[in-house]
């Protein structure tokens, strides 16, 4: 059932709406109100009141265009706040481990088609926890971790690096990196092709900037553009 007003929502609830909409505006400028509230399954006077709060907080950016319709548009604000939000959502998430493990199991799945063994994981955390373990079960050889604010030491047993180069020769990188994905991976195209740059579609990561080898999650839909 949709919800129906702010008053109904937890905090949870706040951080998964606010998330979504970012989400739907990003893939989406000329969304509208209706179509919101029908991607994230919400009244229309709750996507309407999400709307004018994120554009009060300097998250969405609107623009009138013929005729009498709106554009809108994230904010570089808009963009910080939703991978922030995204590493808050899938933390307190209570489905993170089951969608974590079978996005990477598919992810290492399709590398092991494609021949690719040696694998490098960027970002320390939950993610990269799991991803070690479905790397065991999948038969990759994980050759340590890229972890720009660390960058020595070790993880899960596994040697940790500031620079990708620094762990010897890889076929592939996953992005594990929860809290600045996105910026993950714009560090990572200087240093390896795109096409190796892998990440789970829980990561959110934008159109604009996600590997084209990123694997979706089989049991989910991406946001459209309905209207």
């Amino acid at each position: 059932m949709a919800r129906s007003s702010p008053a109904s929502t937890n905090a949870s609830d706040e951080t998964e709406i606010t998330l979504g909409l970012l989400s739907v505006v990003e893939e989406n400028s000329a969304v509208t109100q209706r179509s919101v509230a029908q991607e994230l399954g919400i009244a229309l006077g709750l996507a309407n009141a999400y709307l004018k709060r994120c554009v009060k907080k300097g998250l969405i950016k609107v623009k009138q265009i013929p005729p009498n319709r709106y554009a809108y548009y994230l904010t570089p604000k808009g963009f910080s706040e939703k991978s922030r939000l995204t590493g808050e959502y899938l933390s307190s998430s209570l489905t993170f481990f089951r969608r974590a493990r079978g996005q990477c199991e598919a992810i290492f799945q399709a590398c092991a088609e494609k021949g690719w063994r040696r694998i490098a994981l960027a970002g320390e955390g939950d993610l990269a926890e799991i991803a070690t373990l479905c790397a065991r079960d999948c038969g990759m050889e994980l050759v340590g971790v890229v972890s720009s604010a660390r960058g020595d030491g070790r993880f899960a047993g596994l040697p940790v690096a500031a620079k990708l180069d620094a762990l010897g020769p890889v076929d592939a990188v996953l992005v594990t990196e929860m809290i600045a994905p996105q910026a993950t991976v714009e560090v990572l195209s200087a240093e390896i092709s795109p096409e190796r740059i892998l990440a789970p579609a829980l990561l959110r990561l934008s159109k604009r900037g996600q590997p084209a080898a990123a694997n979706p999650d089989p049991g989910e839909t991406a946001m459209g553009e309905g209207q």
